[in-house]
């Protein structure tokens, strides 16, 4: 038997649509993407949101509901005054802090949703948190480890602006603190530290051997002039900074 034009696309329709009112009915039709974090698998913490799988899409209304984390409570940490914080994406933290010396951005959710929670999260890293952060974590029953990490990787508040001193000014325990070191100090880079901060510039990045088809790969654009910065440049492009710091600190620790 020969299908004509007709009957054969009365039947594709028929297959199409009906294969879409089938899913919506079941309940399997989305038509925007959901965003769960990826849970723990074993020990303790065994089907439990995983604070290190928030990403810069997210907004803090998802990061509510993935870790109970109200968004009102995040928008204070972190110095957002939007009259809706639940909306405000979790990546634009990275514009709210671009005069900071040191970075804020989607990794230091990660890190205030971990402590806030009391959830592993890998510390072997510099993330940093703003002062009103810290002073929210204060409330929180924190470890030893994590009270010693979080003294020394404070940045200023959002609202303090560019000339604000600079981190651990408020001590989290009851006894003297020693002076942070300066921004300038903190982002020294040397032989022997090759990671990619805030300050770093692309022509440092292509003296650590990273070849300049790599670092065009990973932009997906051309190289930009060697004294431009990867956070200038994300911001500058809209790309997300953590996400290419990432993928940039990759290439570089090849060739350590």
């Amino acid at each position: 038997m020969t299908l004509t034009s007709k009957p054969l696309a009365a039947i594709v329709l028929v297959i199409l649509f009906g294969g879409i009112l089938f899913t919506m009915a079941m309940g399997w039709w989305k038509t925007e993407s959901t965003k769960e974090a990826a849970k723990f698998t074993s020990g303790e913490f065994a089907g439990q949101a995983n604070p290190a799988d928030i990403r810069g899409s997210y907004t803090f209304g998802d990061v509510e509901k993935n870790f109970g984390i109200p968004s009102s409570v995040l928008a204070q940490a972190f110095g957002v005054t939007d009259s809706n914080p639940a909306a405000f994406p979790v990546k634009n933290l990275e514009t709210l802090y671009a005069e900071s010396e040191l970075e804020v951005g989607t990794a230091s959710v990660r890190l205030f949703v971990a402590f806030y929670k009391n959830l592993p999260f890998d510390l072997s890293t510099d993330i940093y948190l703003p002062e009103s952060a810290a002073e929210l974590l204060k409330e929180q029953n924190l470890t030893p480890e994590q009270v010693a990490y979080l003294e020394t990787h404070i940045a200023p508040s959002a609202a303090a602006g560019a000339d604000a001193p600079q981190p651990a000014s408020t001590p989290l325990a009851d006894s003297p603190s020693t002076p942070a070191p300066t921004a300038a100090a903190t982002h020294t880079t040397s032989e022997s530290d090759r990671t990619i901060k805030g300050k770093t510039t692309f022509g440092e990045i292509l003296a650590w051997g990273v070849p300049r088809e790599t670092i065009e790969a990973i932009l997906g654009g051309p190289l930009p002039a060697p004294s431009v910065t990867p956070k200038d440049y994300c911001l500058q492009h809209g790309l997300s900074f953590e996400d290419i710091k990432t993928k940039l600190q990759a290439e570089v620790d090849k060739r350590k």
